[in-house]
């Protein structure tokens, strides 16, 4: 197994040792999650380590999981790319003594201590939809552009699309496709010429994933479809800003991506040291202040934010 990794300490002895398995490596997103990682670790004392797969299929994190326990690691953070798929592994782990935590995309609920999400799941779904008729004046033919199908977060936020489409508002609203890019910018920016080409009256792409966003907002700027066809979603401000400010889009969403990492680690160090996650409780991440778990040990970590040409330099992720 060829292994991508970073490390944040030489002498793992010498210090308890948290790894981070994202979904897959080369992703600004989650290099960002890595970012809250290193600085909550960078206070309390841990060693990082941040490892993965090339891509984001489901099995492709059970070699990481089981490497980093035979390395007796403290701690896995980790976002899912499959519920179901990873849990056994990271079951074995919780059985050997490492904590587990999940971030942004959540494990089986049995598989992990807590899941740290990154806004409130319920919300974004829709929020995507409101922002999409502004965009659009409630008025057209939309598209989602998704990662993989059996992303958890994801097949949660479109049926929270689906919802809040059935809405008298959005009565002149139509969803004509749901497209999967896998996270991979070649074929998200493929699929994105593969709806231009199929629906010629589309108004809008909704694709709620930072992989997707910035290669639909390539394939509009390249194609001169953004004049006719509006792009939103979830993506990383610094990935956006220049399709932002020379007009290719002109909203999208996301929340900051390292306070999941940096409230993850916060928890890590909490557990450690005998604090037990249970729906009611709260623990203090640090710099965030109080965090309270809901049903099923989930804490979210942050509101959403609405990036525009007004404010997206006030960021830097």
């Amino acid at each position: 197994m060829g292994l991508c990794l970073l490390v944040s300490a030489a002498a793992f002895a010498q210090q308890p040792r948290i790894a981070f398995i994202p979904k897959n490596l080369g992703n600004p997103f989650f290099d960002a999650v890595y970012k809250g990682i290193q600085e909550a670790a960078a206070e309390l004392g841990y060693a990082t380590v941040y490892i993965g797969p090339p891509a984001a299929d489901p099995a492709s994190q059970i070699p990481f999981i089981q490497q980093q326990v035979t390395q007796q690691v403290t701690a896995i953070i980790i976002s899912a790319n499959d519920a179901n798929t990873v849990a056994p592994a990271l079951r074995q782990a919780m059985q050997r003594g490492v904590i587990v935590i999940a971030v942004d995309a959540d494990a089986a609920v049995d598989a992990r201590q807590a899941y740290i999400q990154p806004v409130d799941f319920n919300t974004i779904g829709a929020e995507q939809v409101r922002l999409m008729a502004q965009l659009i004046n409630y008025e057209g033919e939309i598209a989602i552009l998704s990662a993989t199908t059996t992303a958890p977060n994801q097949n949660f936020w479109i049926e929270g699309m689906r919802q809040e489409l059935t809405k008298p508002e959005y009565s002149r609203m139509q969803l004509v496709r749901i497209a999967y890019g896998d996270d991979e910018p070649q074929k998200s920016y493929r699929e994105t010429e593969a709806l231009l080409a199929a629906y010629p009256n589309l108004r809008g792409i909704i694709s709620p994933t930072t992989v997707g966003v910035a290669a639909a907002a390539q394939a509009l700027e390249t194609s001169g479809a953004a004049d006719r066809v509006q792009l939103t979603g979830l993506g990383l401000p610094n990935q956006m800003r220049s399709y932002v400010k020379n007009g290719t889009v002109t909203a999208f969403q996301l929340w900051d991506p390292a306070e999941m990492g940096y409230a993850a680690v916060h928890l890590v160090d909490a557990i450690r040291k005998g604090f037990e996650p249970a729906p009611g409780k709260t623990y203090t991440a640090g710099k965030l202040g109080e965090r309270t778990f809901l049903e099923n040990n989930v804490v979210i970590a942050g509101p959403l934010t609405t990036f525009t040409a007004e404010n997206i330099d006030n960021y830097d992720f």
